[in-house]
């Protein structure tokens, strides 16, 4: 197994101020071995009937363990998960836990308890750029096409049928058992419409008749991919100006491989390449921030800043994403700087080795690589 030092690195830095934590991510992430390498730990798989009988009575099963560290997989599959977890935090803090789940919605529908400040949420994402080091395959064309699950991206040859069993058993287990939804047809067709046009505004009514089903459906559609994480819903941001495109989100794959799978890419043309970087650039912040709080700024003249965030003190810090650098035009940035003048402007590029600082109209600009894009808006001093 590899060991993702990133992630190992956060889990142990969260178990410095709580004791339990709850690991979340789409399945096949990688949240099971990711746990099984953490060292010293005791690990055990809830979906298995003689663990769930182990855990039957949660206080004789903590006295069993004592102290150290274990890990809960798949921890919702217990009848009342919150009742293990809450016990643990209030009266064995000796006891470092990592709960796993598919997805938060997955824990929280059967617990009875929110477990506010007693629990801490990490969010495991397709793999980053450390990822890549520690499985020693710096190919980011690879992970592009790929995509970011690790058994996808370990694969030499492009494993295509992996995607639809990915998105059988997606419906199946996560969908069917939280949701419980009735047209597998509609709701398939509308992933599948979605991813492929990942990373454009999103139109409720445009998909409506292709899956036949009614506007609303599709909202309802939307809200369950964007809560199992399967898309990132970028909102606009605005100061609700006449000129600003205000309400429509932009909507985002939750991973390269399958945007690419969904367009019917086999292989990654010059042209493909902005976008999928686009969305790289983009798992790399959430990952890094643990947030999703990132917007996209639109006017009606359709010019468009692709990430804006508001961390450093509600100054919108404006980032534009270029395969390469030599691709930028500050066209659309100076529009928005003319409605928002102050914060830091950021070009992310794949070809950027070395930060340089650009100037226009005035304006500056920042001409960064990922590595050094997160540790700016990363930085404590903001």
């Amino acid at each position: 197994m590899i060991d993702r030092q990133f992630w190992h690195n956060r889990i142990e830095t969260v178990w410095e101020r709580r004791s339990v934590v709850w690991l979340s991510g789409v399945r096949r992430v990688g949240k099971t071995c990711l746990c099984q390498t953490l060292p010293n730990i005791e690990y055990f798989d809830c979906e298995l009937p003689r663990v769930r009988r182990l855990m039957g009575d949660p206080q004789e099963f903590l006295d069993s363990v004592g102290s150290g560290r274990i890990v809960l997989d798949e921890i919702h599959r217990l009848p009342n998960p919150s009742e293990l977890l809450k016990i643990a935090a209030d009266h064995y803090p000796q006891i470092q836990i990592v709960a796993t789940g598919s997805s938060m919605l997955g824990a929280s529908a059967k617990f009875r308890d929110t477990l506010v400040g007693r629990k801490t949420e990490l969010w495991l994402t397709p793999l980053i750029t450390t990822d890549l080091n520690d499985f020693n395959r710096v190919d980011i064309h690879h992970r592009l096409l790929h995509g970011g699950l690790p058994p996808f991206f370990l694969e030499t040859e492009l494993p295509e049928p992996d995607f639809q069993e990915w998105a059988d058993a997606y419906w199946a287990k996560d969908i069917q058992e939280l949701f419980r939804l009735e047209r597998r047809h509609s709701f398939q067709k509308f992933t599948e419409l979605v991813m492929a046009q990942s990373g454009g505004v999103f139109e409720a009514t445009r998909f409506a008749r292709p899956c036949e089903v009614s506007r609303g459906t599709i909202s309802n559609y939307l809200s369950i991919l964007e809560a199992t994480f399967v898309v990132h819903v970028i909102r606009p941001f605005s100061s609700r100006r006449a000129t600003e495109i205000i309400a429509a989100p932009k909507v985002y794959g939750f991973d390269t491989g399958f945007v690419c799978y969904y367009r019917g890419w086999s292989q990654l043309r010059q042209e493909d390449l902005g976008l999928l970087w686009e969305h790289f650039v983009l798992n790399e912040i959430m990952a890094q921030t643990q947030s999703r709080e990132i917007h996209y700024w639109r006017n009606k003249r359709e010019l468009e800043v692709d990430f804006v965030l508001t961390r450093a003190r509600n100054l919108p810090i404006a980032i534009e994403c270029k395969w390469s650098a030599s691709g930028f035009s500050p066209r659309a940035l100076l529009a928005f700087r003319r409605q928002y003048p102050e914060g830091e402007n950021f070009v992310v590029a794949n070809d950027v080795d070395r930060a340089f600082t650009s100037n226009y109209n005035g304006i500056q600009v920042k001409f960064v690589n990922l590595g050094t894009l997160i540790a700016e808006i990363c930085s404590p001093a903001r």
